[in-house]
């Protein structure tokens, strides 16, 4: 039987704010005569995943195999700069920027030859990362399937707009119920699709991981360690209705290329550093107990790099051997 389509995805009341685009758009060609280009070492990606564009490059980067050719540097779970930013980036942001105004936010891909930032752009990076690197082993992942693109876009705007946006519009202080009960029936439209087509298959796009499924687990773990913390109990509950929906979470959380790189407490600080929002019911819902599915995965390591200076403990990402970034 063929997978349940996708539906289509209707207009969602835009929020108050919207992030800068990227500083950034460096992009890594096919050979020398491209500038930047691929090379065992050269360049580094600046990854907290406390964030989930991050936790998304974090995972696509196991799945590739890119653990020596491009080694990660562990920045903190909160940003420690007074802007919202990491002061360990500031001066990469300012070598390709002088005088930058706005914070130097992850992620980042670097270049070690030039020490200034290739990119900032998360859809860029991941396609880079995909198409120019060559992983340490044969029969990788591949998370960009030919012939997917247009399926796994139509994944990204069902999560960003129809899981993400929705789910915080439910969970928004105010007075238009009205408001907030439209967004929640479109969430648990979009959760209702998803489960029909998870009944069908193992995930999203057939037999195999895709990026698609990247997308859509770390829209999951946001809507259950974030999101789920302003919405009613009766929410949660409908929420969780979705059996096939969350099974399938529990068994990529499972799989080493992403449940290793689930840092929970940094997901919480992050939030409660940074979220003004009113905490409700649904706060005491837990639909997954993330760090009991998380336990078994084990696997070899990535290798990763710090910053210079103090940091803190990072459980979800776990240092290798280190050089100087």
């Amino acid at each position: 039987m063929p997978a349940a389509p996708l539906p289509p995805v209707p207009p969602v009341p835009s929020l108050p704010f919207r992030p800068p685009l990227p500083s950034f758009r460096g992009r890594i060609g096919g050979d020398a005569s491209s500038g930047y280009y691929a090379v065992p070492r050269r360049y580094r990606l600046h990854l907290t995943p406390s964030c989930p564009h991050c936790l998304r490059i974090a995972i696509t980067h196991s799945l590739l195999g890119l653990e020596e050719a491009l080694p990660v540097v562990l920045l903190p779970a909160v940003p420690d700069g007074s802007d919202g930013g990491h002061s360990a980036l500031r001066p990469l942001y300012e070598a390709g920027s002088h005088r930058h105004q706005g914070p130097a936010t992850a992620p980042v891909l670097s270049d070690t030859w030039t020490g200034r930032i290739v990119s900032t752009h998360t859809p860029d990076i991941l396609s880079d990362l995909a198409r120019r690197f060559v992983g340490d082993a044969s029969g990788r992942t591949a998370p960009y399937a030919h012939g997917a693109e247009a399926e796994i876009e139509a994944v990204g705007h069902l999560c960003e707009y129809r899981i993400n946006e929705a789910a915080q519009h439910a969970g928004e202080a105010g007075p238009d119920a009205a408001v907030r009960r439209s967004a929640l029936d479109s969430l648990l439209r979009a959760l209702g699709s998803l489960e029909r087509r998870l009944t069908q298959q193992e995930y999203l796009l057939g037999g195999g991981i895709t990026a698609a499924d990247v997308w859509l687990w770390v829209t999951l773990v946001r809507l259950d360690t974030v999101h789920r913390l302003h919405l009613d109990a009766g929410a949660v509950h409908r929420m969780a209705d979705h059996p096939h929906l969350w099974a399938y979470a529990r068994r990529l959380a499972a799989h080493p290329a992403f449940g290793r790189h689930l840092d929970l407490d940094g997901i919480a600080r992050r939030h409660h550093a940074q979220c003004r929002g009113l905490e409700a019911a649904g706060a005491a819902v837990q639909i997954l107990d993330w760090a009991a599915h998380i336990a078994g995965g084990a696997a070899a390591q990535p290798r990763q790099e710090h910053p210079d200076g103090p940091r803190e403990k990072q459980p979800a990402l776990h240092p290798g051997p280190s050089s100087p970034a």
